[in-house]
């Protein structure tokens, strides 16, 4: 079945220009009804031309979508909350939620003011966590519901310079997987995309691809797919970039099991290292506080059998 979006209600972050635009278009043309959020601001976070999610959705309503702009900052929850609630008195009910909002502050750290930390903290994470939880008590009443949060290389791989960006799009990760737990049971799904795109905010930063084939709009098919119905997975991590698509997971090596009764040392795990330092037969990161360390433990019988 092909995917289309007719009857659903979109709401995506920052989508006056860049990634969130192409998203917005995208999930217009496949008969979403959009929320085009942005209040204008620049790639530093200052300003507000409020007239760019005005001009999507003149393009969006042009082509015989149906959308509405929102010019609210996704930094208070009053905000996020407004956000929400435009789409609920608009068309009657929120479906998808694409968390695109973001600014750039960049430095290195010796040279970064904390003030400058804090605001793309404030955009970047508590944005995010901002319009999912106003989203969220929607979605999970209704028992439906599609949310993407935008990570980035930068923090998974490190980018010199992005100690505040980076830090803020991990930590979405981390929301992203504690809340794929949380929803499963209402039919909530929420993913990450990893996207590389030339946009304003990569402006300067990889001049080594020309711009025409980091274009925005080889990064949405990843999101409307996520956005989907037939969309069933979560907590994924999707890259999209220049026509590549692939998925990242946190990975854990086999690992050394010492009996907990005994002594260890520093010196064990540096000996120990030559064998869970090994990436040779990775698996995945078991979804529990403690890992797979209960089932370790009683592989060494100092548990009793699970309950389970």
């Amino acid at each position: 079945m092909a995917i289309g979006f007719e009857g659903r209600v979109a709401v995506v972050t920052g989508s006056g220009s860049g990634l969130g635009r192409t998203h917005a278009l995208l999930l217009a043309r496949l008969g979403a009804k959009v929320v085009v959020n942005d209040p204008g601001a620049s790639v530093q976070g200052t300003g507000d031309d409020r007239s760019v999610a005005q001009r999507v959705v003149d393009q969006i309503q042009a082509s015989g979508g149906q959308a509405m702009a929102n010019l609210d900052s996704v930094v208070e929850p009053e905000g996020a909350a407004r956000i929400v609630q435009s789409a609920l008195d608009t068309y009657g009910r929120l479906d998808i939620l694409v968390n695109n909002a973001g600014i750039l502050r960049d430095r290195t750290l010796a040279k970064l003011d904390l003030a400058d930390f804090r605001a793309v903290i404030d955009v970047h994470m508590y944005g995010t966590v901002n319009c999912t939880k106003a989203a969220w008590a929607v979605m999970n009443a209704q028992e439906y519901g599609r949310i993407v949060v935008t990570t980035s290389h930068s923090g998974i791989g490190g980018s010199f310079g992005q100690s505040n960006y980076g830090t803020a799009k991990m930590a979405v990760l981390g929301l992203m997987n504690c809340l794929a737990r949380e929803g499963i049971r209402k039919n909530v799904r929420i993913n990450a995309i990893a996207p590389s795109a030339a946009t304003r905010m990569t402006d300067g930063l990889v001049a080594s691809v020309p711009d025409e084939y980091l274009r925005a709009d080889l990064v949405s098919p990843a999101v409307a797919w996520l956005c989907s119905e037939q969309c069933e997975h979560t907590g994924l991590i999707v890259s999209a970039g220049g026509g590549y698509f692939s998925r990242f997971q946190m990975m854990e090596t086999p690992g050394v099991q010492f009996d907990p009764r005994g002594e260890v040392t520093p010196d064990s795990v540096a000996e120990a290292f030559e064998k869970f330092g090994r990436l040779d037969h990775p698996v995945p990161v078991h979804p529990h506080p403690l890992g797979n360390l209960e089932h370790r433990l009683r592989a060494l019988g100092l548990l009793g059998e699970s309950k389970q």
